[in-house]
Formats: C-alpha cells, sequence, structure tokens
C-alpha cells in the first residue's frame, strides 16, 4: 500500500511537472512530444493562455485598467511557424484615452542533443507600425524556430480605457488550458454576451472579494516653521470576479464558403454597463443603436466632413453642368471620385486628416472617399447618406458599440430603389460592394438624425454565360471558339483580376492554366467600363481533347472549362454556407462529330432542385445529325444555406459535379464493301 501511494505520488509530481506553467519552465517532456494526443492533425496547440485584468488604483489618476497576458505554444511542424507571430493593436486618442504595451518578454526553446537551449526576443524582433491616426500595432515574431519548438511570451496592455476587450477562447488550434480573470472594482459594473453562432459555451464563474485602497496625502502646516505631515486614509469595497477555466478547446476549423470565421470563434464580450458610486447613485452607460448613431454622427471627422463642400465646388459645377438625369449625376460624381482620390491603407468610418485633406493630395482613407463623395452628391441635390457596417473580417456587432463599425458606404435613395456605393474601388459600381463590405446589414443615418438598418445583401443575380463551338478531330484534339458574358459580381470579378491585364499576359494566363490550350485572337470588351457587361471571345485549339480506347473515343463536353469538384467534403458542418450573391453561371455547347463516327451514347438529361427555387441543376443534352447540343444551368439563389440542410445541399452539389464528370461516347464505323452479282450494290455495316 505504502508503495503505491509513493507510485501515485511520483506519477502526480511528474504530471504536475509536466504541467507546469510558470514563465521558463519549460519541461523535456512538452518538448518531445511531436503531436496533439487528440488532434494529431493540428500544426500547434497552445499550451496554456492566461490573461489577467484589474484595476489598479493610483491618487494621480484612479482606476485603470491593466491586463497581462501570457501564452505558451507548441509548435510541431514548419506549418505552425505562423503561431510564432503575434499583432497586438493599441489605440491612442489622446493621453486620458490610450492604450500602452509594457513587459514584453519572450523565449523559443528547442531540445538540442537533450538539453533544452532558449533564444530570447530581441527588438530586432518587434515592429510598431501606425495604422491610422488612433490605432497603432506592435508585431513581434519568436526567434530560433523549429520543428518541435516551444514558444512562451508574456507582455502587459495599460489602458485608461473602462471598456473591456473581447475574450476569445478559441483559436484555430487547439488550446490545452485556459484561464481567465476578469476582475472589476464594484463601482464599474458590465453586461457579458457569449458569442451565439459559437459551437460550445464557456464556463462562467462568478464572484465578489473584499479590497481595500489607501490614499496618502502631505499637508504643509504652520508659519514661521513649516512643516508637513502625512495624512493616509482608506476605502473598502467589493470586486466583482469572472473567472472562466477551461481545459482541451477545440481549434476553429475554417469551412468552404463560410461568411466570416470569426463570428463563429467562442469569445465572452464585455459591454461597460452602469456605475455604481459609494453612496449607492447609478449612472446608465448601457446604451443602444441610436445613441451610438448619434454619437458618431456628431464626430466632425465624420458627420462634420460631410458639410464642407467649398473645396470641390467648382469641378462638380463643371462635371454636371450638362446633365440633365438624377442618374447621369450619380455615375458622373461617383466615376469622378474613383478616379481623383486613391485610396490609401488605412480603413475606418472617420476621416484621417480631413476629406479637404485628401482632395488636395488625391489620397485618402476609406472614409475620406466615400464621406466626399456623400457630400458631393448631397451638393448636387442627390438624397445621399451614409451607412455604417462592419466589415466581414470585422464580425457581427453583439451590442450596440462605436467600435462595432469600421466601415462607411454611400446610399442614394430614389423612388424606386435604394442604391449603395463604394467609390474605394475602380471596379465597384451602383449596387456592387467590394465583397468585404457585405456583411448583413448597415446603419443608414439621414441628415435629420434618423437612422434605420439596410440590408447589403445583393439582390440582383450574378451572370456568367458561356457559348463554346468545338470541332472534334479524330486525332483526339479540338478546335473551337469561347465566347464568355459576365454581370454584377462575375463582370467584377474579372475586373478585378485581368484589369490591367494585356491580351498576351491573358493568353498566356489561360495556356498555362490549361496544359495543351492554344487561344487564337482573343478579344474582350467593356473591361475598362464603368457599368457594362463584361464580354470575351476567343479562337482555340486543343491538345488530347479527348481518350481514345479501342474504336471509341470518350470525351467531356466542357473540355478544359470543366474544373469543378466538391469543395463540400466534410461529413457534418458547423456554419452556415454563404456564397454571398445569387448567381448563375450557364453554358451552351455545340460538338460537331469527327467523320466516320457516330454516337455510341450520350450522358442522360436531367434536372435537379434544391429546397424548391434555393438552387438548380439542369443538364440538357440531345443529337441532330452529325451535331450534339449541350445546355447546363446552375442557379444560387439563395445565397446561405443552414447547416441543417448541409446534408441536402452536399447530396445536390456532388451529384452536379459527378455528372459534369460524364463522357460522350463516340464509336467509329466501317464501311465495307461486298459485290452482289444479282443486284450490283453496296452494303454498309
Amino acid at each position: 500500500m505504502k508503495k503505491l501511494t509513493i507510485l501515485a505520488f511520483m506519477f502526480m509530481s511528474v504530471v504536475g511537472q509536466s504541467q507546469n506553467f510558470k514563465f521558463g519552465k519549460i519541461s523535456k517532456e512538452e518538448l518531445k512530444e511531436t503531436s496533439h494526443p487528440n488532434y494529431p492533425e493540428a500544426n500547434a496547440v497552445v499550451l496554456f493562455k492566461k490573461q489577467y485584468t484589474s484595476f489598479p488604483f493610483s491618487e494621480e489618476n484612479g482606476f485603470e485598467q491593466e491586463t497581462e497576458y501570457y501564452e505558451r505554444i507548441k509548435i510541431y511542424n514548419k506549418e505552425g511557424y505562423d503561431w510564432a507571430t503575434k499583432r497586438i493593436e493599441l489605440y491612442n486618442e489622446s493621453n486620458s484615452m490610450s492604450q500602452n504595451l509594457i513587459g514584453l518578454k519572450g523565449y523559443t526553446y528547442k531540445l538540442v542533443n537533450g538539453k533544452i537551449e532558449k533564444s530570447k526576443l530581441k527588438n530586432e524582433n518587434i515592429f510598431k507600425e501606425d495604422n491610422n491616426k488612433y490605432w497603432s500595432s506592435k508585431t513581434f515574431t519568436m526567434p530560433g524556430l523549429a520543428e518541435g519548438c516551444i514558444i512562451e511570451f508574456e507582455y502587459k496592455v495599460k489602458s485608461t480605457f473602462l471598456s473591456i476587450d473581447d475574450v476569445v477562447l478559441q483559436y484555430d488550434i487547439p488550446i490545452k488550458k485556459i484561464e481567465i480573470d476578469i476582475i472589476t472594482p464594484e463601482y464599474f459594473n458590465y453586461n457579458k454576451f457569449v458569442s451565439p453562432r459559437a459551437s460550445f459555451l464557456p464556463k462562467i464563474e462568478e464572484s465578489k472579494k473584499d479590497r481595500k485602497e489607501t490614499v496618502v496625502s502631505k499637508v504643509r502646516t504652520g508659519f514661521y516653521v513649516p512643516k508637513s505631515t502625512v495624512n493616509s486614509s482608506s476605502f473598502v469595497f467589493k470586486e466583482n470576479v469572472v473567472k472562466i477555466y477551461m481545459e482541451d478547446l477545440p481549434a476553429l476549423v475554417d469551412e468552404p464558403f463560410t461568411d466570416n470565421i470569426d463570428n463563429y470563434r467562442a469569445k465572452v464580450a464585455f459591454e461597460y454597463a452602469f456605475y455604481k458610486g459609494p453612496d449607492g447613485t447609478i449612472k446608465n452607460y448601457a446604451t443602444n443603436w441610436d445613441k451610438v448613431i448619434s454619437n458618431i454622427y456628431n464626430n466632425e471627422d465624420f458627420g462634420g466632413q460631410l458639410s464642407k463642400s467649398n473645396y470641390f465646388e467648382d469641378d462638380v459645377n463643371n462635371l454636371i453642368k450638362t446633365v440633365a438625369t438624377d442618374s447621369e449625376k450619380i455615375q458622373l460624381i461617383f466615376d469622378f471620385v474613383k478616379t481623383k482620390i486613391k485610396k490609401n491603407d488605412f480603413i475606418g468610418y472617420t476621416s484621417e486628416n480631413g476629406v479637404k485633406n485628401a482632395y488636395k493630395d488625391g489620397s485618402g482613407n476609406t472614409a475620406d472617399i466615400n464621406l466626399m463623395l456623400i457630400a458631393m452628391l448631397r451638393y448636387a441635390k442627390i438624397k445621399a447618406n451614409p451607412v455604417l457596417l462592419s466589415t466581414r473580417n470585422n464580425g457581427v456587432p453583439l451590442f450596440p458599440t462605436r467600435t462595432g463599425f469600421n466601415y462607411v458606404v454611400c446610399a442614394v435613395e430614389t423612388q424606386d430603389q435604394l442604391l449603395l456605393l463604394d467609390a474605394t474601388e475602380q471596379h465597384t459600381k451602383p449596387n456592387i460592394l467590394p465583397v468585404k463590405a457585405i456583411n448583413w446589414q448597415g446603419r443608414l443615418i439621414r441628415e435629420d438624425g434618423t437612422s434605420t438598418w439596410v440590408s447589403l445583401n445583393p439582390k440582383s443575380t450574378s451572370k456568367k454565360v458561356v457559348s463554346i463551338s468545338i470541332n472534334l478531330d479524330e486525332n483526339l484534339s479540338a478546335k473551337g471558339k469561347i465566347r464568355q458574358f459576365f454581370t454584377n459580381y462575375q463582370a467584377y470579378n474579372y475586373r478585378k483580376n485581368f484589369y490591367n491585364k494585356s491580351k498576351e499576359d491573358l493568353i498566356a494566363y489561360k495556356e498555362r492554366e490549361n496544359p495543351g490550350l492554344v487561344v487564337i485572337e482573343l478579344d474582350t470588351k467593356n473591361v475598362k467600363s464603368k457599368t457594362k457587361p463584361v464580354s470575351e471571345t476567343y479562337d482555340f485549339t486543343f491538345d488530347e481533347a479527348a481518350e481514345k480506347i479501342g474504336d471509341n473515343i470518350y470525351v467531356s463536353p466542357l473540355l478544359f472549362l470543366n474544373k469543378e469538384e466538391n469543395p463540400f467534403t466534410q461529413d457534418v458542418r458547423g456554419y452556415p454556407i454563404d456564397f454571398i450573391y445569387p448567381t448563375s453561371e450557364k453554358q451552351t455547347v455545340t460538338i460537331i462529330i469527327p467523320e466516320g463516327y457516330k454516337v455510341e451514347s450520350l450522358p442522360e438529361s436531367t434536372k435537379l432542385n434544391f429546397n424548391d427555387t434555393s438552387a438548380s441543376f439542369s443538364y440538357l443534352i440531345k443529337q441532330t445529325g452529325n451535331t450534339i447540343q449541350l445546355s447546363k444551368n446552375l442557379e444560387i439563389n439563395k445565397t446561405i444555406i443552414l447547416p441543417e440542410s448541409y446534408s441536402d445541399f452536399k447530396s445536390f452539389y456532388q451529384f452536379m459535379v459527378e455528372k459534369n464528370l460524364e463522357k460522350i461516347v463516340l464509336k467509329k464505323y466501317r464501311t465495307d464493301v461486298v459485290i452482289d452479282l444479282s443486284r450490283h450494290h453496296q452494303k454498309t455495316y
């Protein structure tokens, strides 16, 4: 019994040693681990993450927020090296509204000849970047990386803000252990919001504890012989304690066609709700969207920029002096702003250095450009207003907050529709926003101060229409002509990819992507146009267009254009599928059968619907004489497919992929001449 107790104690000691998360206490057992026991596919794992937020008190500044961060990460292979780089965002508007990073230190540990070696994080591995006049960032990369190494780092962020950053509980790699402590004085009270889309709920423990602070002051007394006395007083109060201690948290795994994976990340958001004074009086700070919008609109860097017009009036007057209709004015001013002001690297909904300076310099941030567009349209008597939104990579705000928005676009209200405009990219057009700005809904703010939610989701279908004529040769090569036609987002994507490409570059790209293809006389139309659909036409020859087995030729009707694979391979799905915008892809193929061959078999014509009209696929093929005609069409009408419909949609998509892989079979026929002495005619077999 005593031996058993000793062995158990020794085992517990080994386990305890391997789980010692004190900074610098790295064990050989941790370094020897080659894969995660529960997630062997993981490239890295967070062994331990600790976050401790508190509000120290000083006589000079009162309560200020301080958050300590510590992470220890095991890197299994080179694919996990990305986790050795950390970016920390810091807000600095003024001395009274600032965040500062202090006490950053870190080491990389690896096992060399059975001994632990460590590399220290140095200043040359730390980089500072000013993102805009409010935000900066510090990025560091741990040195001395190797497969199997462990990195650890710690730092502290001191903040004058009462707002608490979101507590992230899930990474793209597993987390073995996490400890979160949020300790706030009873005077500052917060509402907690848990991400409703996350795959698991955090275990939150709440309690209270006593805290005592002492205030020391000096008092000078006396006239002829002054002297100083030191007085001290104490005050006792409660602290609200929030603890989130969890183990073995799964990685957040991205899935194809997900809107923004961060929307599904497990986290807890803290909203500063109310202040409770020592005398029991309460002052509410929890807000609503109307208050948030009012504060933003009254900001000189937002609403203040919309009232300025003297810097552009002459140019706009000359631009629209001969124009009669509002639609022409909108398009002219929209195109003018896109060419006049180039976007810099700063994204936001407030002006960087003022729209007037941006106009003069020809460069500004996203807000400079779109606020200027709104001001110009209003000057031209167009009903234009800003729409605040959160970009796809910024997620969807869980509660009303100014930081929930990070972008602004322009909305023009007409009798018939709402036009959304974004002049920060040259390939956008009315109701064709950059994809990053299509994120559920935005808040439209009218001149009278009222606001309302508006949908950002595209309504019009984006079409891709392809027409192919193919002359198939017996030697298995093909020649023919392709005509392609693109509208809306299909045209937007084409322009983004090929706007600055020469014909030679475009031909080289197509031939590089399709071995055996030779493109002849390529012609494009409306690539430089602001509003018209894009078209592309070219002749081609294509080697090895078919496969010959015996007397049969097997040919895929779409030749090199058929590259479709099913991206939906997982058995179950945790997040909705997001196609962003409705699409229609129609392909019409005409194939001339080579002389000496006949059709042995054709794929079967078919039609298939998913959830009635949410999506549809049709495949119609027929033979007329020596010609085969195929009409294939895919319609995605509902852009969001919920996880509960995933299995059916996966089957729908797989059916389409397999149908596209089916081949036409052509059989060679012989003409044998048989002499019939009685009738003197040929018989053909």
